[in-house]
């Protein structure tokens, strides 16, 4: 009997690569730290499952940034209309909102799982719960720890699907890069994506308007700029428009150590128009009920230009009005990797073939996070895990028909 093809991690891409495998009739095993794949798959699709995004493909692919090219070619073959075929296919029906991200018509994440691990169990796909891999042995072993104890199994063809370092409790632990660098694999360290900033808040702020949602404005980050919307936290701010710029963000921390962002509180007035409504005479009005009542401004956008602004630009409404429409905010610091959505970093693609084996050791491919890539929230990152799974799935049978057909040419008994 052909030997089982073993896939370690049960997010998207270990899922898909399995079920390309199981498909093409080769026996999989998935082995998974936690008791039941797709942890963070449920995770990420709480308040809506956002599978893909329908904009162009020539925009699409440009949010892989430095690695577009080479996340590129995993989308040639699986990109956002296959992700909705996909999802059809297991009787999910899919639409497009009003931002172009495309969601399960039921909004969840649950009934698309349910259907696809039973789709891989009529494909013979066989699922080892709190199997948390533990490295090879000097026998070349993959080794697992269970409940009852390590367990050894041998394999000739495996597929490492094992996440990046954020979300640990839900399995990514980046524990398997020492493994991997042990092996002469060059792997880049790994570091937040889609995460939070940290700023030095006044205790005001902090006290009163942590966890408040600063909606309609426009972030600016050196020429770029997007509109939206994101959350003030105790220690400075995340989600929404944010997540759009953490790269450049964080990229900019570490080579300068600190970042500044560009906030237009006011995005549908331009300066002029802004400047003169503030200069109307304010008679008896407290500055406060003068920034309500001319410019919409109160709440937390009151507060963040209180924070960042100086004295004397409160009482001068040119200056007031140019703030208001580029309110500077300097970071710090990234927040933790853990808390982090996805990350940056992991093995390098100098180290895969374009069917993402390694070249270090035959047989074993690589696909999803652990990969050196990242993408901002909005379908991007789900595309992209399902796609590399894809890809690495492919490799992996066709890997498996060459060496059946090398065996076949020279006589020997081809597996049934």
């Amino acid at each position: 009997m052909t030997e089982r093809v073993i896939v370690i991690g049960g997010g998207p891409a270990g899922l898909m690569a399995a079920e390309v495998i199981s498909a093409a009739g080769f026996g999989v095993d998935i082995y998974d730290a936690m008791p039941s794949v797709g942890r963070k798959l449920l995770r990420a699709g709480i308040g809506g499952l956002n599978l893909t995004h329908t904009e162009p493909a020539a925009d699409f692919v440009q949010r892989y940034g430095a690695q577009h090219t080479r996340v590129g070619e995993w989308l040639q073959q699986f990109a956002a209309q296959q992700v909705r075929d996909w999802a059809a296919g297991l009787g999910i029906e899919t639409f497009v909102g009003s931002s172009g991200r495309v969601f399960p018509l039921g909004m969840k994440t649950a009934p698309l799982l349910r259907a696809w691990l039973q789709r891989l169990g009529r494909q013979g796909v066989r699922v080892h719960p709190r199997h948390r891999w533990c490295g090879w042995d000097d026998a070349g072993a993959l080794c697992f720890s269970t409940p009852h104890g390590t367990r050894k199994v041998d394999a000739e063809t495996t597929v490492l699907a094992l996440g990046g370092g954020s979300w640990q409790r839900l399995g990514s632990d980046g524990a398997w890069m020492p493994w991997l660098a042990a092996r002469q694999i060059a792997v880049a360290p790994l570091r937040p994506a889609n995460c939070g900033f940290e700023i030095r808040w006044s205790d005001h702020l902090r006290q009163h308007f942590a966890g408040q949602p600063v909606k309609s404005v426009t972030l600016r980050v050196g020429a770029e700029q997007r509109r939206g919307e994101f959350l003030i936290t105790r220690h400075g701010i995340e989600g929404g428009v944010v997540y759009a710029f953490s790269a450049a963000l964080r990229d900019a921390i570490e080579r300068d150590g600190q970042a500044v962002l560009s906030i237009d509180l006011c995005p549908d007035r331009a300066l002029p128009r802004l400047s003169a409504d503030l200069q109307h005479p304010q008679g008896r009005d407290s500055l406060a009920n003068h920034l309500r009542r001319r410019a919409g401004i109160s709440g937390v956008k009151a507060a963040l230009l209180y924070e960042a602004a100086h004295a004397d630009q409160l009482h001068h409404m040119p200056q007031l009005a140019a703030l208001l429409k580029a309110l500077p905010l300097t970071l710090h610091a990234t927040r933790p990797l853990d808390e982090a959505i996805s990350c940056a970093g992991g093995v390098m693609f100098s180290e895969l073939d374009a069917q993402l084996m390694l070249h270090a050791l035959p047989g074993v491919f690589c696909a999803g996070e652990m990969l050196d890539w990242e993408a901002p929230t909005g379908g991007y990152l789900l595309t992209a895990c399902l796609a590399s799974g894809k890809v690495a799935g492919d490799g992996v049978v066709a890997r498996l028909l060459s060496r059946e057909s090398r065996q076949s040419a020279r006589g020997y008994p081809t597996p049934p």
